[in-house]
């Protein structure tokens, strides 16, 4: 027997794969997530919906706090302006959404790590499609850094 030499090939460079939070209404894009699971489409796995009865229900702490505990991604879903089962539901998001994407603008978050979509009940092909596109350009800007580098907060400490 010859004696081979072990060679050991590079290990696969690991992609990073983004957490996304999604608060979901009840009525409509919860129902047309629903829909494409049992439609059997294909959508990124890196989503965990939270169903909310109503969009105008997200409060600002609640996109926040996913921030905060590792989120990558906040997607808010809700009907479309005037189909709201709660009225005016859909319109209180959209005055939220505009307010907390200056904050976090602020904060030093990327815009594209904030998404709002306005999705039917019977428009399961654009839940797909928000989430698939949301998981890339997420995965393009890479994990979420919140904490502050020691050497900044000296910084602005010492002025």
């Amino acid at each position: 027997m010859r004696n081979r030499q072990l060679t050991r090939a590079p290990l696969p460079q690991t992609t990073f794969e983004p957490r996304i939070v999604a608060f979901f209404c009840n009525w409509c894009t919860y129902l047309a997530a629903d829909l494409a699971g049992t439609s059997r489409m294909k959508y990124a796995p890196n989503v965990r919906v939270i169903r909310l009865m109503c969009s105008g229900r997200v409060d600002p702490q609640f996109v926040l706090d996913a921030f905060a505990q590792g989120a990558d991604g906040v997607l808010i879903g809700g009907c479309h302006p005037g189909d709201c089962h709660y009225q005016e539901g859909n319109y209180k998001t959209l005055r939220r959404y505009h307010l907390l994407k200056r904050v976090l603008r602020q904060m030093g978050i990327e815009e594209e790590r904030f998404r709002l979509e306005w999705i039917s009940a019977a428009e399961a092909d654009r839940v797909r499609s928000a989430i698939n596109d949301m998981v890339e350009k997420v995965r393009a800007l890479g994990p979420l850094q919140l904490e502050p580098k020691p050497e900044n907060i000296r910084e602005e400490v010492a002025v």
